[in-house]
């Protein structure tokens, strides 16, 4: 019988996840709760809503929908959603004509999955890609994420896992040996550093790195944050390793804002961080840094 897993974005035409046109899944839970965090609805592992006031028609359907009384409008017919009251029942998604109210995350087998991924075979085998599972942390949900790659290698298309590398040595061996390649995400080398940002230490996911490396096809990835992790003597310490590892490439992706408003769209409170992107020029001189250990660098995929 196949299992669910709870995937919140299926993105088709992909360039940026991988080599060639892909396929990106987007599996919902992470055990990294990272400051700077593009999708923060990608960190709780089941479904929940999403609020976005901008389409609302202030019709007050959803708050006659709404069993737990946990909507309602003001004097100035601006919505407000009591988020310790919400259960995630989603009567006021159906009820919401406009789509201002959805749902974030669906359950779905792993067989309709890899249906959805087969469809764009044809452009896969034409440009080198494939298909590439994300999320959240697709380690997360490691026994459905083994049943959707065993019937994806089924349909010989190529698979990419695009990790935080935050799990058990168990879980690396028994889904490492499904996948043609790993993007490897590192955040910052210093586990003190990575603790005060993301949660949790880095001890694990660079041994896992290591792990990973030794075995298969590697990229490296890295959110690049002005002041964070973008410093020279940084930046040097990362060719380094990535020397060491023999790694095939390393891709830097600046910051970019977009979760500052998921996060008031599912009820929370944007975390106190002031990430900005580095500057033109140090980007540069951040790609001169790796091509002089003759690592590929690119910026933004």
């Amino acid at each position: 019988m196949p299992r669910h897993g709870i995937i919140f974005n299926i993105q088709r035409f992909s360039t940026h996840d991988g080599p060639g046109i892909r396929t990106t899944v987007f599996l919902k839970g992470c055990p990294l709760t990272c400051l700077w965090c593009s999708n923060p609805e990608s960190q709780y592992g089941r479904p929940q809503l999403m609020v976005r006031d901008v389409k609302c028609s202030g019709c007050g359907e959803c708050v006659s929908a709404c069993p737990e009384h946990a909507i309602s409008f003001s004097e100035e017919q601006t919505r407000k959603i009591n988020w310790n009251r919400c259960n995630n029942c989603f009567d006021c998604v159906g009820a919401c004509l406009y789509g201002s109210l959805t749902s974030i995350g669906e359950q779905m087998t792993s067989e309709a999955v890899a249906d959805i991924v087969e469809k764009d075979t044809v452009f896969y085998n034409n440009s080198g890609g494939g298909v590439t599972i994300s999320g959240g942390e697709a380690f997360a949900q490691h026994d459905f994420l083994e049943e959707l790659l065993i019937l994806l290698k089924q349909k010989k298309i190529h698979r990419a896992l695009d990790t935080t590398g935050y799990a058990p040595a168990s879980v690396i061996d028994k889904i490492i040996p499904l996948v043609d390649m790993v993007l490897f995400d590192i955040k910052h080398l210093d586990t003190e550093r990575h603790r005060e940002t993301t949660g949790v230490g880095n001890e694990n996911i660079l041994k896992n790195l290591r792990r990973v490396a030794r075995q298969i096809r590697t990229w490296i990835r890295i959110p690049l944050i002005a002041g964070y992790n973008d410093t020279e003597a940084h930046i040097t310490k990362i060719s380094e390793l990535a020397e060491e590892l023999k790694i095939e490439k390393v891709s830097f992706l600046p910051y970019h804002e977009g979760g500052t408003v998921k996060h008031r769209q599912i009820g929370q409170k944007h975390p106190e961080f002031s990430g900005t992107p580095p500057t033109e020029e140090h980007l540069k001189c951040i790609l001169e840094i790796m091509t002089k250990k003759n690592i590929p660098a690119t910026i933004g995929s």
